[in-house]
């Protein structure tokens, strides 16, 4: 079992990280494999909804987006963590996050995320937090992905890495959510074993809100 964890912070070794690094080293004790991936400091440019994902199967900006996509095929669940930028994510991981999931859910069916467990990962200064952390989750329950929880929202607070090891109860929490991300794996595993089939699948129904007079989209 493999959770890859998505550091969206410009600062490769900073509160996010060490949010990150909590969840990983506790995976690791639960006998998951982690790998943390950090986006860089170099900008990633949004989705220019041009729609040649659906032709390619990937998106056309040949990036980090498309590198993290051939990872996460192999991997089993994720944590996607995020700086507080004036009360949203930064903007790095917002081109990120909107890109791979569009162009994985037009281009490939949805085989990289289907049924695999995600969680959101929020860090602040002081506030802001629990906007992000909505923000993010709304990837995941387009996805079909099962949202883990801990016992709080997960975020934690600092200035830098060095803070946010006084802030005992977010990294408690840290924890708490990799120990549920853990278990959660571990059911999905005995479900194999025990020949639990996968939910029906019923063919997506689009419609728009808006009509025209006549009727029609």
């Amino acid at each position: 079992m493999k959770v890859l964890l998505v550091n969206g912070s410009p600062h490769k070794n900073g509160c996010t990280n060490r949010a990150l690094e909590e969840v990983a080293k506790t995976l690791q004790a639960e006998g998951v494999e982690t790998e943390i991936y950090w986006l860089g400091a170099k900008p990633v440019g949004g989705c220019m909804a041009c729609f040649k994902c659906i032709e390619t199967g990937k998106c056309v900006l040949n990036d980090c987006v498309n590198i993290f996509r051939e990872k996460a095929y192999t991997a089993d669940g994720f944590i996607f963590g995020s700086p507080t930028h004036y009360a949203g994510m930064s903007g790095n991981l917002k081109g990120f996050m909107d890109r791979l999931f569009f162009s994985e859910f037009q281009g490939n069916s949805n085989k990289a995320f289907y049924l695999k467990p995600a969680a959101a990962v929020v860090s602040a200064r002081r506030a802001g937090t629990t906007t992000v952390f909505g923000q993010l989750v709304k990837y995941f329950t387009v996805q079909e992905m099962p949202v883990i929880s801990t016992r709080y929202w997960n975020m934690v607070h600092g200035m830098d890495a060095a803070e946010v090891e006084d802030d005992g109860e977010g990294l408690y929490n840290m924890r708490v959510l990799a120990r549920n991300m853990a278990y959660f794996l571990k059911c999905k595993e005995a479900a194999k074993k025990l020949g639990v089939e996968l939910p029906k699948f019923e063919t997506p129904i689009f419609t728009n809100f808006v009509r025209r007079e006549n009727g029609s989209n």
